[in-house]
């Protein structure tokens, strides 16, 4: 629920940065890594300050509070889009990430492109593409081996101009590292541990034994029951792994503009990983959010409707990327709102039943994570509307049951159709590894 915000003297810097980034020279020479950048329009905007960073020799001009974190010396950093500041490198592949981060900012992070192809796939040329469904902006640097992928929250054009002035420095210009030898692998998955660097197992391939499939023979119920477990950014498959003896069941976050942590180890193969474990999965999209909350990323009244539709579109597109494909249900991120408002209640309700009208026409099963006092609760008194074929509801009152809320009518979602989030963020030790999560109870649609 915890947003980071940037405000007062952060604003004038953003409004220095667009002036002096119209006017700064693409190349002008910057070869320190924390040095004054400010142009003379910028020093005159009440003194405001910029920096220029490098990074393989690449350099930028960003705003000089924002922090600098390097993750090749800082792996358990968590890549945050939640609050201003710039990542250098390629994140961990056990990230400590809070549990509960919601809503974007405007954040830089610059990463090695792999020439083995494994991780973020290198382009030709200097290539720059912007999701505006995502909030996210990406321009690859093949002479300097690097991509350079940019969030922003309500201050799109203070990113767009740090990405477009990123120039690499002549004399430090290096070819793109040759490809090396294609490693042996002797299945898929091997490809993803090796681009999250685990690294392969002494022995050869782990191959789950027959405990740990759980099921995944044969088609599976539509349904799970059990304990789950949350958290901001898809952990380590050796965690997961070391996890699975406490939880079948996990959430995923697959995108959406309000999503406040980076993919980190989530791919295709990722998915294929955990459920031969044995998980069952819960694939939840964060779009734009109420437009009565301090969420900067907020769909308008409006236009409440067509954000439904969109963010639905792009929830199906990031589903079938990641290779989960229909009927599963994909969970709408609905933070808690302010319901008493009446106009923001009907706002919330007709995104939601777009959202789910949509995903029925692609043929997926929608579903709704809320505040058990605002969305949730606002679905189960509407009438009219298309309603989530199941609910995933906060209510932290430490109590493991989907089937007793004083919030919900014992009529509202019966029959394997819930799952309740019924403790905030704790760290819990499995197998040697800690992570930072929400607890969950689970009679409810999975994957």
């Amino acid at each position: 629920m915890r947003r980071a915000s940037w405000y007062g003297a952060g604003a004038t810097i953003v409004a220095a940065l667009e002036v002096a980034m119209c006017l700064a020279p693409a190349g002008s020479g910057a070869t320190a890594e924390r040095r004054s950048a400010g142009s003379g329009v910028a020093r005159q905007a009440q003194g405001a300050a910029l920096a220029a960073i490098s990074y393989r020799g690449v350099h930028l001009r960003v705003p000089a509070g924002w922090p600098v974190h390097r993750l090749d010396a800082d792996p358990r950093r968590c890549v945050r889009y939640d609050r201003n500041a710039v990542y250098f490198g390629r994140g961990g592949a056990d990230q400590d990430c809070p549990a509960r981060l919601t809503g974007r900012t405007e954040t830089i992070h610059v990463e090695p492109i792999d020439p083995a192809g494994i991780g973020t796939p290198p382009a030709r040329g200097d290539e720059q593409v912007e999701a505006a469904a995502e909030g996210e902006i990406r321009r690859a640097l093949p002479a300097a081996g690097v991509m350079v992928t940019a969030t922003y929250g309500a201050r799109r054009a203070v990113v767009r101009r740090i990405v477009r002035t990123a120039w690499i420095n002549p004399v430090m210009r290096v070819e793109p590292p040759a490809r090396p030898p294609a490693p042996q692998l002797r299945s898929p998955h091997d490809r993803d541990r090796l681009g999250r660097g685990e690294g392969l197992l002494r022995g050869g391939i782990h191959r789950p034994s027959g405990a740990d499939h759980g099921g995944h023979r044969g088609r599976r119920r539509a349904w799970a029951t059990g304990r789950g477990f949350d958290t901001c950014t898809a952990p380590s498959l050796a965690a997961m792994r070391a996890w699975r003896r406490a939880y079948r069941i996990a959430n995923i976050y697959i995108g959406g503009a309000a999503r406040a942590c980076a993919d980190g180890n989530l791919s295709r193969v990722w998915i294929k990983e955990v459920r031969r474990m044995g998980y069952r999965l819960i694939p939840t999209y964060v779009g734009l959010q109420a437009p009565c909350t301090r969420h900067k990323r907020h769909f308008s009244a409006r236009l409440a409707v067509r954000a439904g539709k969109a963010a639905a579109d792009n929830a199906v597109r990031r589903a079938r990327a990641l290779g989960i494909g229909r009927p599963a249900p994909i969970y709408f991120d609905m933070e808690a709102y302010d319901s008493r408002k009446r106009w923001c209640r009907v706002a919330v309700l007709r995104f939601l039943h777009t959202w789910s009208r949509r995903l029925r026409v692609h043929h997926y099963t929608p579903g709704v994570y809320s505040s058990v006092a605002s969305g949730i609760r606002d679905l189960g008194l509407a009438r009219g509307i298309i309603k989530p074929s199941s609910i995933w509801f906060a209510h932290w009152d430490r109590r493991a049951t989907t089937k007793r809320s004083r919030y919900l009518l014992a009529s509202w979602w019966r029959g394997h159709r819930r799952i309740k989030q019924y403790r905030g963020p704790h760290r819990e030790r499995h197998g040697g590894y800690v992570i930072n999560i929400d607890s969950d109870v689970v009679d409810g649609r999975v994957y």
